[in-house]
C-alpha cells in the first residue's frame, strides 16, 4: 500500500547528493502539511502549486546568517540582525498565495529584510518593488538578490508607510511587518481588483494576518486569515 501524499504538494525529486535541494523539498512538505492542518483558518487545504514550487526553488540558506545555514530549511523564522527576522516559510507561502500572483503582475513589498520574500515573489511575477527602512538590510538584500540573479526586483530604502507611489498602482502588496492599522497610502496604491496581505495589530499585542481586497469600484474589504506574530512596522527612512 502506497504512502498518502500531502494535498497541494508539487512533485519533487531532488538530484541525488544535492543536500540543499533535498532540504528544500522537506521544507516544502512541512509547509504543505501545516497548510492542511490550519485549513480551518485558511479556508483551503492546499496552496497554489506554483507558490510551493517557488519555495522549492529559492535557496533560503543564502538569505540567513552564515552561522544559521544549518537551520535555513526549518519551518520557522530566524533572526537576521537589526532586530528583524526572516519569516517562517509557512507564512511566506500563505502571504504569497493570498495575492493570487500572476506572471504579468507588479507587486510591492513593504519590509525587504534579507530579501527572501522578494525572491519568492520574483519567481512568480513580472516585477517586485521592495522597500526597507533599515539602510544596511536594504543594501545587503540588494547585493544578495543581484548575486543570485533576481534581476526583476527593484529596492529602495525608505518609509514603508508611504509606499512607492511612482510605480503604483500594484496588482498586489505584501507587508512583512505588523501595522497598528491599515496604511491609507498603501490602499491608494493598490489597483482596483488588487490584493494586499498585511499583519495588523498593536506593538506587543495580538496580531492577525488580513487579506485586503479592492473591488473594481474602489470598495475595500478585509478578511482576517489567521493569528500571527510579526515585528512591528515602523516609520522611517
Amino acid at each position: 500500500m502506497s504512502e498518502p501524499t500531502t494535498p497541494g504538494l508539487p512533485p519533487s525529486d531532488p538530484p541525488p547528493g544535492d543536500e540543499d535541494a533535498q532540504r528544500r523539498a522537506a521544507m516544502v512538505e512541512a509547509v504543505a502539511s501545516e497548510v492542511l492542518w490550519t485549513n480551518r483558518y485558511l479556508g483551503k487545504s492546499a496552496l497554489d502549486h506554483r507558490v510551493l514550487q517557488a519555495l522549492g526553488t529559492v535557496p533560503r540558506h543564502e538569505f540567513v546568517p552564515a552561522g544559521m545555514r544549518d537551520q535555513a530549511y526549518e519551518n520557522r523564522p530566524l533572526p537576521i540582525g537589526h532586530h528583524q527576522t526572516i519569516s517562517q516559510p509557512y507564512i511566506v507561502a500563505i502571504m504569497t498565495d493570498l495575492l493570487h500572483p500572476q506572471p504579468a503582475d507588479r507587486v510591492l513589498e513593504i519590509g525587504t529584510g534579507c530579501g527572501y520574500q522578494a525572491a519568492v515573489l520574483a519567481t512568480l511575477v513580472a516585477k517586485v518593488y521592495s522597500i526597507e527602512t533599515v539602510a544596511d538590510l536594504s543594501a545587503e538584500a540588494g547585493e544578495r538578490l543581484r548575486r543570485l540573479g533576481y534581476d526583476n526586483v527593484e529596492l529602495r530604502q525608505g518609509d514603508g508607510y508611504l509606499g512607492w507611489p511612482e510605480h503604483a498602482p500594484y496588482d498586489g502588496i505584501i507587508v512583512t511587518a505588523a501595522a497598528p492599522e491599515l496604511p491609507e497610502a498603501l490602499v491608494r496604491q493598490l489597483r482596483p481588483g488588487g490584493r494586499m496581505a498585511i499583519p495588523l495589530g498593536p506593538r506587543g499585542g495580538e496580531q492577525a494576518l488580513y487579506l485586503v481586497r479592492k473591488d473594481e469600484d474602489g470598495t475595500v474589504d478585509r478578511r482576517m486569515v489567521l493569528p500571527v506574530a510579526f515585528v512591528p512596522m515602523v516609520p522611517g527612512g
